[in-house]
């Protein structure tokens, strides 16, 4: 079992079409090994496992009764594990479909079970469908994907500071460029009974391209969107009227569509949360959502499966031409050449799990459902499975099919690993920000002969050279870097499976110039310049920084939203707005800040474990205390806060803060792991 399953946030789950809660982006606890048996049992084990690896090495499944026997415990158990009401479960295999089942209830309180007719919502797996409606056009002539994509937009205009076209292809591989990955990220309760235009909704609702098409990946629901719309346009037809005529209709997927209706909606799984809490149903802005708005059955998906292996064919219909099919199904991206990423619409997370074989999938999201599509060309063989809540049971499930019918058909090499001197890290060491979750900063550096990588989602690592490129943790996790248009390392990729760096590539910063009067002595400088050159802060003009200035509430609350980084899908930086500001009596944004109030509104985003042995001796008011305790005992303090051995702290809660200081306490909160902590 590779998949390391830790109580952190989980990349995959990002990937979602949805907005994201908490509870969708934690794992759950590692898994448990299995209860040590006798010699001869594990003899006779071992013989049992060797005859069917070697069955199954070649062909997979091939038998629905042995696949069954394979497949209900696994549901059962991961089910009880990741709390899952209801799944469905669908293999593939030579034209065939081995299994179509469901496991557990669609709605729990009705005690429906799930069946082939239980509908769900499968997220972004839709982008696969948006990508191949693409390819059909392609067939046709009437879209390149090589010509910039404001050929097929009817006016629409893309805001690009590149120089470089956007094209097509771009948007289908996950190199758009654009700033805002998710500025269409619309998804609430509020709009399954809407109808809202998509191109009134993309006028109003615009990234800009800022890096050159085709440069860096970046999972991008906004691409996805463009590209249906520009289905729509060249079509002439509505996306949902383009999808059900050209694809849902000659593949006979009777119970799939891009928009809710009544039937469906009568046959749909109830949502739930990880804790088994009911959720309302989301829709999505606009309507039609390329990016992941379809719903489907277990039986549909299954014909979708089957034309997906079968060169683009299905019954006496050749929907797609295999060689556009082929692009689907070749990766088209990489963060390094050993390291594939996304191919036409498809994708391929954690090259790990595919045991050596090509595999392409695609993962999906929304608030109460989630789903996996799993190919592998070569083997002729599919998987599918939704579920009713947002939790990765799916990669667990995936992990174990791959083990049991495509295990590794030759042990994997160990790298060789290259010295690498203080002289050649200067082109890796640097502050670089994720180009999806801005949240994720991480800054590299050269410490006692080793490159090594910190950040606040997965610590701090030592890193070893493989080649120019390619670098290995001590976890044996990948790291890339790739050159950008100047020929310097521009961005760095990170495969491991905790934390959420496979969102995107990450951007190194331009480091910003340092401001003349903050002093190269000074202990503020690098938090200032930090901040300054994550452009999350500015001088107050004539390149001056002021270090000893105040704020308002209002200056640092917009400060800290910056900062804080989680405003990347629509109406989070609103929330987090209200949060960020409970517990502070008498909130003002033109009042100035103090730093009790400066701290209970990072602790109210950052939510640190309270350190109750952290004495605070100067006046501090009640409400505030355990947030300073909170902050000292993570180490998240300014220079000028000295902790003594005993635990106790000046905090000066009730002083001004400083512009100084506030880059200080933002800088630790947010742009590094959490060190041990200091009054320990």
């Amino acid at each position: 079992m590779k998949w390391n399953n830790q109580k952190v946030k989980t990349a995959f789950l990002l990937v979602s079409t949805g907005a994201l809660t908490a509870a969708t982006l934690m794992g759950n606890g590692p898994l448990l090994p299995r209860a040590a048996a006798s010699d001869s049992t594990k003899l006779a084990a071992m013989v049992s496992s060797a005859s069917a690896l070697s069955a199954n090495i070649h062909s997979g499944p091939t038998d629905t009764q042995e696949l069954l026997k394979f497949a209900d415990p696994l549901f059962a158990d991961k089910m009880k594990k990741f709390n899952v009401v209801g799944s469905n479960f669908v293999v593939v295999k030579d034209g065939k479909v081995l299994v179509n089942k469901g496991y557990g209830y669609a709605d729990k309180e009705q005690q429906t079970p799930v069946d082939s007719q239980t509908v769900f919502q499968i997220a972004s797996i839709s982008k696969t469908f948006t990508a191949l409606a693409a390819m059909q056009l392609v067939d046709q002539g009437k879209i390149n994907l090589n010509h910039n994509i404001e050929e097929y937009l009817g006016g629409l205009k893309i805001p690009n500071q590149t120089g470089k076209p956007l094209t097509m292809f771009d948007l289908l591989t996950y190199t758009s460029g654009v700033d805002m990955p998710d500025i269409t990220t619309y998804t609430s309760p509020e709009y399954v009974e809407q109808d809202i235009p998509t191109r009134d909704f993309l006028e109003k609702h615009m990234p800009t391209v800022v890096r050159p098409p085709g440069e860096a990946y970046v999972y991008d629901n906004f691409g996805f969107l463009l590209a249906g719309y520009a289905v729509e346009n060249m079509s002439g037809m509505r996306f949902d009227q383009y999808m059900k005529k050209n694809i849902f209709e000659p593949l006979g997927m009777k119970s799939t569509s891009v928009r809710f209706t009544p039937d469906l909606l009568a046959r749909m799984a109830s949502h739930y949360s990880p804790a088994g809490e009911f959720q309302p149903l989301y829709g999505h802005a606009p309507t039609d959502g390329p990016q992941g708005s379809i719903l489907s059955t277990g039986e549909d998906m299954a014909n979708y499966l089957l034309m997906q292996l079968q060169n683009g064919e299905y019954g006496d219909r050749q929907l797609v031409s295999p060689q556009s099919l082929k692009q689907m199904h070749t990766y088209q991206t990489y963060a390094e050449p050993s390291v594939p990423i996304a191919t036409v619409g498809f994708e391929g997370y954690y090259k790990e799990l595919m045991n050596g074989h090509h595999v392409v999938l695609k993962g999906g999201n929304m608030p109460g459902h989630s789903s996996l599509m799993v190919l592998i060309p070569e083997k002729n063989t599919g998987i599918y499975m939704s579920y009713n809540n947002d939790t990765n049971m799916s990669l667990e499930i995936y992990d174990e099919f791959m083990d049991h019918y495509f295990p590794e058909t030759a042990p994997s090499q160990q790298p060789v690993f290259i010295e690498l001197n203080k002289e050649e890290a200067k082109s890796y060491t640097g502050l670089y920000q994720n180009t999806r979750a801005f949240s994720i900063r991480t800054r590299f550096a050269y410490e006692k002969g080793h490159l090594t990588m910190e950040d606040s989602t997965t610590g701090k690592h030592a890193l070893k050279k493989i080649n120019d490129l390619l670098f290995q943790d001590e976890l044996g996790n990948k790291v890339t870097f790739k050159k950008g248009a100047n020929g310097q390392i521009q961005y760095f990729y990170y495969t491991s499976q905790i934390g959420l760096g496979v969102v995107a590539e990450s951007q190194k910063m331009e480091v910003a110039s340092p401001f003349a009067d903050v002093p190269a002595s000074s202990k503020y400088r690098t938090h200032i310049d930090n901040l300054h050159t994550l452009g999350l802060i500015q001088g107050i003009g004539g390149n001056r920084f002021d270090p000893q200035g105040t704020m308002t509430q209002g200056q640092f609350a917009d400060l800290l939203i910056r900062s804080h980084g989680w405003d990347m899908f629509p109406g989070m930086a609103d929330a987090n707005r209200q949060q960020m500001i409970k517990g502070i009596p008498g909130y003002n944004r033109s009042e100035p800040l103090t730093r009790q109030v400066a701290a209970v509104m990072i602790q109210n985003l950052k939510q640190l474990q309270v350190d109750t042995r952290v004495t605070i001796t100067d006046s501090t008011d009640p409400w505030a205390v355990e947030a300073i305790q909170a902050l000292i005992g993570s180490g998240v303090v300014d220079p000028d806060t000295r902790i003594q051995k005993d635990g106790s702290v000046h905090f000066r809660s009730k002083q001004l803060l400083l512009r100084q200081e506030a880059c200080a306490l933002l800088d630790k909160a947010f742009n590094y792991y959490a060190l041990p902590l200091a009054s320990k």
